[in-house]
């Protein structure tokens, strides 16, 4: 099959194991609740629902303080692979609902053989931090260090996913960094690696000229596109975990134009979410419903 004729799996991974607090771990439940499922198939896609990976709810590990709950982050990054590798041999496209933005190494590694798979990292972060590099201990932004294998990555998630490292640099494109928000070693190993990125507020202002760039840069294999929701303007869409986009970053409606055009991509196979907590849209409930519209747009059959 080709394109959006592919049958869509669904993928749950309810985690905040790796985050600052909980919240997360209800996103999948919440957006099916909302109609997720029924919305894509209005949409023309056959979906499957595969269920979700362990339910993990964030609380402070003070044994292990600089890499909190790795052991959970770990599980649920590999019940991620397991399903995205199964969908993936079915010649199946994914969808996976996180959770943390970890959920984006499970999804690369059902990604096998040559040429090798792109990733579109859309994250106002780099999320290149290690434990060594940061002493707040969250996981959560330090998935692409570990895909990466970067120096001080812990070997237990760096070395999860059957090949270390997961991910080369020629495999990846950021888009929608905030470059203050990045730290000191992440700026380092950016300019290091020779990473390819562009800010939020190119993004913002450019978005069909962002994914031109990195669809023309990213390798000839399957394409991913992974979103943590931190990227938006969190006065637009009130929907993540980071509350620290405010008045900053991309519209929803911009985010789903950047989607429809990356995911309609002939390489395209799996998108990914992470970092929503449904607790944020509490007093704006429509945040919610014009997320599940906009999957629902960007995966609509064609």
């Amino acid at each position: 099959m080709s394109g959006m004729s592919r049958s869509l799996v669904l993928i749950g991974a309810p985690t905040s194991a790796g985050s600052y607090a909980p919240g997360q771990e209800a996103a999948p439940r919440v957006l099916r609740e909302l109609g997720l499922i029924e919305a894509l198939r209005a949409a023309g896609r056959d979906v499957r629902d595969a269920g979700d990976g362990p339910l993990q709810v964030w609380r402070p590990d003070r044994k292990n303080p600089r890499a909190q709950n790795l052991a959970e982050v770990v599980e649920a990054v590999q019940a991620v692979a397991s399903e995205a590798t199964k969908a993936i041999t079915a010649d199946a496209d994914v969808l996976v609902i996180g959770g943390n933005c970890t959920v984006a190494l499970g999804v690369m590694s059902a990604f096998t053989g040559e040429p090798a798979a792109g990733l579109l990292y859309l994250d106002r972060h780099f999320d290149l931090n290690t434990p060594h590099s940061t002493n707040d201990g969250a996981v959560d932004w330090m998935g692409m260090a570990h895909a990466l294998d970067l120096p001080g990555a812990a070997p237990e998630l760096a070395g999860a996913l059957g090949r270390r490292p997961l991910l080369t640099p020629a495999q990846v494109w950021f888009a929608g960094i905030d470059p203050s928000a990045a730290t000191a070693f992440e700026n380092e190993q950016a300019d290091q690696l020779e990473l390819r990125w562009c800010s939020s507020v190119d993004l913002t202002r450019q978005p069909a000229v962002v994914v031109a760039d990195a669809l023309e840069y990213l390798p000839a294999g399957p394409l991913a596109v992974h979103v943590d929701v931190d990227v938006l303007d969190f006065i637009d869409a009130p929907l993540s975990e980071n509350t620290d986009g405010r008045n900053a970053g991309p519209s929803l409606a911009v985010l789903t134009q950047v989607l429809e055009l990356a995911c309609h991509d002939p390489r395209f196979r799996a998108l990914s979410i992470g970092e929503i907590n449904p607790a944020r849209a509490a007093g704006e409930p429509d945040a919610l419903l014009r997320f599940v519209a906009t999957l629902a747009r960007t995966l609509r059959a064609t």
